[in-house]
């Protein structure tokens, strides 16, 4: 008999909203681009298709990343927002620790954690908040020359930060995001080739393999 079980992690609103997410930050970043430097001659209508584009992209952002919100404390504790935090206990100082060392390759044995480790943890704690001042800057640049709910909610930032400001922000965090997302394929990677449990594959199944206790 195997060793191994089958251990059911990544319910469907995580793995929808992970890649929900993931598309749209493509398209929002491809766009973005275009607004910000219109290589194709930035014609009248085609800047008002690829600003519809964007602004379509930026909904479902916001709508998945607001479901995932919603999931952190809905869902099974592989999606908890404890994750997030895991130098609130000590089990959780201690797997830091075990895993920068993994990480450092002064320990030989990878972490073995079911779902995110908790170095990835308090990493995915920064992208939170990353996906949170994107989100904001966003909506605030949406709001120039309206006085609607934006404007309401968000237009106080105009008064600490420049419009010039605001977009190099929006522009920086982009690229934070993107340069995390590499990072999170190269790592998702790397765990599948040392610990063969199925990492991979389960943001499409939501299934991972870890041995069967004694």
């Amino acid at each position: 008999m195997s060793d191994l079980v089958r251990v059911y992690v990544w319910e469907v609103p995580v793995r929808v909203t992970h890649w929900l997410i993931a598309l749209s930050i493509v398209v929002l970043s491809a766009t973005g681009f275009y607004i910000g430097n219109p290589v194709l001659g930035g014609s009248v209508d085609l800047m008002a298709w690829v600003r519809g584009v964007h602004r379509i992209a930026a909904w479902v952002f916001v709508a998945s990343f607001a479901l995932r919100t919603y999931w952190a404390f809905a869902g099974n504790r592989w999606a908890s927002w404890r994750v997030l935090f895991p130098y609130l206990t000590a089990d959780g100082r201690r797997g830091v620790g075990r895993v920068l060392l993994y990480y450092l390759f002064v320990r030989r044995q990878p972490p073995g954690d079911l779902g995110h480790n908790p170095l990835a943890g308090m990493t995915y704690s920064l992208v939170v908040l990353l996906m949170f001042l994107q989100v904001v800057t966003g909506l605030a640049l949406q709001s120039i020359g309206t006085q609607g709910w934006r404007t309401l909610l968000v237009g106080w930032i105009f008064t600490w930060v420049s419009l010039p400001g605001l977009r190099l922000t929006h522009h920086l965090l982009m690229w934070l995001l993107l340069g995390f997302a590499v990072h999170h394929v190269y790592s998702a990677a790397l765990v599948e080739a040392e610990e063969k449990n199925g990492t991979l594959t389960s943001i499409f199944s939501g299934y991972k393999w870890t041995r069967r206790r004694a």
